[in-house]
Order: structure tokens, then sequence, then C-alpha cells
């Protein structure tokens, strides 16, 4: 099946007839077509994913061609809209699931609910330490865990404030070498059935405050434990014991040295490690020992929960406070894992468990691919998806933008007030409703997953560049670096600096679009909480101090060139900015996008892509001649209809020919 195809087929038919016979017969070539049925099975596959049924080749076959209107109808077909989402899913590299890790920190899990990671050491004096399940936090003196021990009973279950204190202790085996008592055992100081028959023995009395009452699992009871300096390491193994004689209440180093120093476990949280008080709203777990505080038992379910029971939460997990009551110190930021008088908030909304990470990371995975999809299912300019504020969202995502939920993990601005979030309940996780983004927004570019996904400026103009305009930052061939001893190379600013300007010139103005958007975060920068100069943090780079909050991070805080003191203070995406790249920041990605418009370059990098998607390959040299000036225009005529681009594209004699 041959018919006649000209090297240039856009070209109209009156320069054809214009031509003499000898040209014609030199830019015109006989060009082998595939079969119906293989044009068919091709269309399909591409468009659709899926080959033909039969009843299809059938009516097909007695039609005897495939049409435009055929292939428009095709579009039309849900399976289409998914081929696209697929395609827009690679496109983006819309996963984010290795950028956002699920920290342990801000988990909780067990009965009760409990954190379990690294900030158990800061609460409770050891990492993934629990509280005290056994102990109701309010009823903390009806039944002491240790009452052979002097002073066994808490003082108080909670402050001044109401934040939950120890309610029982346990001696920390990264200290203590703790062994069960047991009649049978060999060692003399353990043939004791519990603590009250050791603390009644003339010679092993004197460890009785170092007697230890924990659950036995394998027992299925409480049982004593004899806790003492762990022998086998070199930071205990040297302590003695004081008093010397008598019973012991702490042990120390020898001969009065200073250093590490094990005072008997107790209640209280209050001193810092050399004994001296805390300022209020300070707690420290005592040094060896692991304090827990008890539990509290609530009707109100966490946001996740199936179910209507009870739930047994831990006692610092169950609070709900904005602030530290003593320091005012927010409880909304990463660091309220970390203070006793924050908690995980109303429904457990600052805490999350591993099905929870799990969920909105998928959910942020799919956000940009319902963008997409919304533009090409409604046939809208291609373009809106890089610039339109609609966006949706399902049952994770509202709850964690309207119940501000998962602040440990995910630094997210919400992307519009709550009156206009659409409220879709937790567990809904395949309803998406749309909603529209307030004005800082633009498509798929200010998305968490491309924020996450790409998480520098520099990795977002890289993106945005290869995806969009096809074009990949490389030095010239001719490119070359001055000597090592050129203070060129010593330039701070990577747009002049030798070698580095090569691509850098272009990243660092094109990367200012990003500018108000946290590094590693999604965080949007508000000028009016992130002004271009904080005053409040340059003094505090000026002081030294070290401690000047969460916000200064995004501030620069050390001089590094020979400008010194001038740029502390300054947010760090003005950091050698010129005007215009200046105007860029507060432009945002929407005034990149209509700035690329103006090339033609979005153009001709969608056509690319369509073309090398259905036709499995790169537009040859001599396609890119033939065709791509041609589908880029009517692309651009077409009001930027993807659907049109991709109709153009499968109709063409490239598509049908025989390789």
């Amino acid at each position: 099946m041959f018919s006649v195809r000209c090297l240039a087929p856009l070209a109209s038919a009156a320069l054809l007839l214009a031509l003499p016979a000898a040209a014609e017969e030199a830019v015109c070539a006989p060009v082998a077509k595939v079969p119906l049925e293989r044009h068919l099975r091709q269309l399909s596959l591409d468009l659709l994913g899926r080959p033909p049924t039969m009843e299809e080749y059938k009516a097909f076959q007695a039609k005897g061609s495939v049409t435009a209107d055929d292939v428009r109808k095709m579009m039309k077909d849900e399976s289409f809209y998914t081929r696209m989402r697929e395609f827009h899913r690679a496109l983006l590299r819309s996963n984010i699931n290795g950028s956002v890790q699920g920290n342990g920190d801000y988990r909780v899990s067990g009965t009760p609910l409990s954190f379990a990671g690294n900030n158990s050491n800061a609460l409770r004096g050891g990492q993934s330490q629990r509280c005290d399940g056994e102990i109701a936090q309010d009823a903390c003196k009806a039944n002491p865990q240790d009452p052979h021990q002097d002073n066994s009973t808490p003082p108080a279950c909670r402050d001044a404030q109401g934040v939950p204190l120890p309610v029982s202790y346990d001696y920390d085996p990264n200290f203590y070498q703790c062994r069960p008592l047991d009649v049978n055992a060999t060692e003399p100081e353990l043939k004791f059935a519990d603590c009250n028959a050791l603390k009644a023995n003339a010679t092993y009395g004197k460890y009785v405050n170092f007697c230890d009452n924990r659950y036995n699992g394998t027992a299925g009871k409480s049982v004593g434990y004899l806790c003492l300096p762990d022998p086998n390491k070199n930071t205990t193994n040297v302590l003695v014991p004081s008093p010397a004689t008598g019973v012991i209440t702490a042990w120390v180093q020898p001969g009065g040295g200073t250093g590490l120093r094990l005072d008997r476990c107790g209640f209280d949280i209050s001193k810092d490690s050399s004994g001296k008080d805390l300022p209020l709203g300070k707690w420290r777990p005592q040094t060896g020992c692991v304090q827990r505080e008890g539990y509290v038992t609530t009707t109100v379910q966490p946001y996740w929960s199936t179910t209507t029971e009870p739930v047994k939460v831990c006692a610092v997990e169950a609070q709900d406070r904005p602030t530290n009551p003593y320091t005012g110190e927010s409880c909304e930021t990463a660091r309220f894992n970390g203070d006793r008088s924050c908690g995980c908030g109303d429904k457990m909304r600052r805490c999350e468990v591993s099905d929870v990470h799990t969920a909105r990371v998928a959910a942020f995975n799919e956000e940009p691919l319902f963008i997409t999809d919304s533009v090409v299912r409604n046939d809208e300019p291609y373009f809106n998806i890089l610039t339109t504020r609609r966006s949706y969202v399902n049952g994770p995502l509202s709850e964690f933008y309207r119940q501000r939920q998962g602040v440990g993990v995910f630094s997210v601005k919400a992307p519009a007030d709550n009156a206009v979030l659409p409220a879709v309940t937790y567990a809904s996780t395949t309803q998406w409703s749309e909603y529209v983004r307030d004005s800082t927004h633009s498509g798929v570019l200010t998305t968490p997953a491309f924020l996450y996904r790409f998480p520098t400026q520099r990795a977002r103009v890289n993106e945005f560049y290869e995806a969009f305009l096809c074009k990949h930052f490389a030095p010239a061939a001719d490119a070359s670096l001055p000597p090592p001893d050129d203070a060129c190379n010593r330039e701070n600013n990577l747009a002049k600096r030798c070698g580095c300007n090569y691509c850098h010139a272009t990243i660092e103005p094109t990367g200012a679009h990003w500018g108000r958007y946290a590094e590693r975060s999604a965080l949007f920068l508000s000028p009016d909480q992130f002004p271009r100069l904080d005053v409040k943090c340059r003094d505090c780079a000026l002081n030294g101090d070290t401690g000047c909050g969460g916000e200064c991070s995004q501030y620069v805080m050390q001089a590094f060139d020979g400008d010194g003191a001038n740029s502390l203070g300054l947010l760090k995406t003005y950091l050698y900015r010129t005007a215009d790249e200046e105007k860029n920041i507060e432009g945002g990605p929407q005034a990149l996008v209509r700035r690329m418009m103006e090339t033609g370059d979005l153009e001709r990098c969608t056509v690319k892509r369509i073309w090398n998607e259905f036709l499995g390959r790169a537009m040859t040299a001599e396609e890119q001649r033939l065709y791509l000036q041609t589908l880029s225009q009517d692309f651009a005529k077409n009001n930027h209809s993807l659907k049109g681009l991709i109709e153009q594209v499968v109709m063409s004699d490239a598509y049908r020919r025989i390789d």
C-alpha cells in the first residue's frame, strides 16, 4: 500500500502545482503506509492504552479508514484521560515518596498512643520510650510503681499549668545493667523474691533505691529488677556508691572526681545537668532515668480512626496547646514534639501514624495530575497547567490543610483559607473536590509535589527547562576556566563565578521566580511574615546568637564575602539579586510562564514531547525541518489545544508510515 508523500507535506497545494515535473519528482517519494488494521491498533494503544476490540476492528474494516472524527471520539474516552495522566506523571516526575520521609519522631503508635522516636529522649529520658500504660495520669498517687522505695509517690500529677509530670520511672539500660530478682539465681544479690525482700536484707538492702519494679512479659506480671551501673561500659564501670556505707543514693566518680554522676531516679525533671533549676517551661529528664508520665482515656477519636471506642493516649501526646504556657513558644511548628507542654493537638492533628503518611504522600503525588487532567479534559489552553489556580483535594489533603496537620513532617502553607477549601472527610481518599487556590499559586509549579520533588530553586529551574522547554544546562563546547589563582574562582555569586556562570547566569535569575517558596519545603514565604530584610534576625546574627528562632533560618545569618555584615538579616533568596531578578521573585512562576510564552519555546517543546510520546522516538532533524514549525504554529493558533496537537500528530504521514 503506497501513496505519494511530499517531503514538505504541509505545504500548500498551490505551491506543489507550481513546481515543474522534474522538481516534483525530486521532492516527492512514495511512502509505505501501515495497513488500516495496524493503524487502528497503533491509535488504540497510543490513545487508549489497549488494543482494539474485535468489534472495533470489524467496524473500521467496513468503514475503510480512520478519520479525524474517529480520533476525536477516542479522545473523549476515559481511557484516553488515564493515558494522559500517566504521560504527565512521567513528565512531572510526580513522586515525592523518596523526598519526604515518614519521620518516626512525629508518629504515634501502640497502646496507649505514644511517640516512639528520638523525641522521647527529651520527653522521657530514653529513645523510643513510651509512657506508663498502667498508671492513669490523674490518679498517679493511687498505685505507686515502687512502694519499697522512699519518696515512691509522685508529689504531683501535673504542674501549675496542667503539664503532665512523671508518674513512674525506670533505670536506663544505657547506663545500668538491670537483672531480674529470682530466688533461684546464682548471684547472691539477686536471690530475692521481690524488692521488699531485698530491702529487708542486711547485706543487700543498701541497693533498695535501685530495685526497680517493671513488667516482665515472660512472667506475665511485675518483677523486681536490680539495676546497678553497667560493669561493661567504660563510662559506668568506674563509678562508686555514695554514701560509701548505708543505703546508696547515687553513683559517683572515685575520689570525688568530676564527670558522670548517677543519682537515684525520682520524679523531678526541673534540673539541668549540673543540678541547677531550669527556667519555667523547660524540662529535662534525669540522667540515667526513664521518667514516664501516665495515660489518659478519651472518647475523642484521632482523625484517622474508624472506630468509636475510647482511646488510651499518653498524657503528653494527649494535650492540645497552641503555645508553651510558660515561654510562649509555638506548638504549631516542628518543635512541638520535644516540648512536653504541647501534645498532638485536637484529634491528634499534629501527629500521624504510618498509614497517614502514606495516604498524604499519595495524595500530594496525585494533585498535579488532577490539575493537568482538568485542563486536558476541558480542552483548555494547555499551558494552563502551569498557571491555573484551580486545584483539588481529597480527604487526607483537605484534613491536612484545614486542620493544620503534619506540622513536623510537611512544611506547607494551606493554599487557601478554610472557607474556600472543600471539607472532605479524612477517609475519603478517592473523592477529589475542586477549589481555587490563592493568588500566589501557579499551576503544577507550586504544588507540594513539585516543590518537594525539586527541593531547591536550581532544581526547579532545571525541571522547568527540561520538561517544558526541552533544554538542558551544559557549558558551551568552547568553555574554559581561568587559572586556579584567579579571583574569579572565589566569587560567591555563581552567576558570575568563572566556569559556573555558563549555566548559572540563566539558572540564578530564573530560580528567583520560586524565591518566595522555601527550599526543601513547600512553604510560601509571605512578605508580611518574611520581609526582604528582618531586623530581628540581623541583630541576632550580629550578636552571634545561635538561637534566633525558626524564621531566621530563611535569612542570611553569616557573612560569606566582602560586604561583611551588609547581607545579614537579608532573606536568602534576595542575596546577590539584581533589580530585575527581584522583580522575578515578586512575579513568581506565573511571570516566568508568561515570559516563556513570548519565545515560542513552550510550543516547540510540547510538539516534541507529543511526537516522542506517540511515535516512540524523538523527531529527526529532517522531521523537525518539515513539521516542527508548522505544528507549533498550528498549536498556538488552535488555542494551545493538546487534543488538537495530538490529532495532528497521529493523523500525519509520519505516524502512519512504515520505517
